[in-house]
């Protein structure tokens, strides 16, 4: 195995040939060119030192190595997306109007300690409470 680290597209590519078990289909998943996802392929064996598919007519079979290093490929596709998530999540203040109608005794007794745990926790959001009693029909 070779001292450095792969790129984490060697990774992501490794993933697409696997589930298309075929280059160019898995370069189509991926918007590359098959000679681009070749080479990251013999880039991540070289890496890794092993071969991860076996060439055939028929396409590319994954090696009992590619099998068991699956899990490991995946881990990383799924961690990956938890970052992107909670990333877009960052930085974007929760902010604004927000107008809630209730009955004068949830206004009065259970949401206030709500709202304002809430208050402090996104100090940019605005409540209008609007409390009644009446029960309204609708057309």
């Amino acid at each position: 195995m070779n001292n450095s680290q792969p790129d984490w597209n060697l990774f992501r590519s490794f993933l697409a040939v696997l589930r298309e078990q075929s280059l160019s289909a898995a370069a189509r998943a991926l918007d590359l060119t098959q000679p681009t996802l070749a080479r990251h392929i013999g880039a991540l064996e070289s890496a890794l030192g092993l071969e991860l598919f076996t060439r055939s007519q028929q396409g590319l079979s994954p090696t009992e190595a590619a099998l068991e290093l699956a899990p490991y490929a995946e881990n990383l596709e799924t961690n990956a997306a938890a970052m992107l998530r909670t990333a877009s999540g960052l930085g974007a203040a929760v902010k604004g109007t927000v107008r809630i109608s209730a009955s004068e005794m949830v206004g009065a007794e259970i949401l206030p300690p709500m709202l304002a745990g809430l208050r402090q926790r996104h100090p940019d959001l605005e409540f209008e409470l609007v409390l009644s009693n009446t029960v309204e029909k609708r057309p």
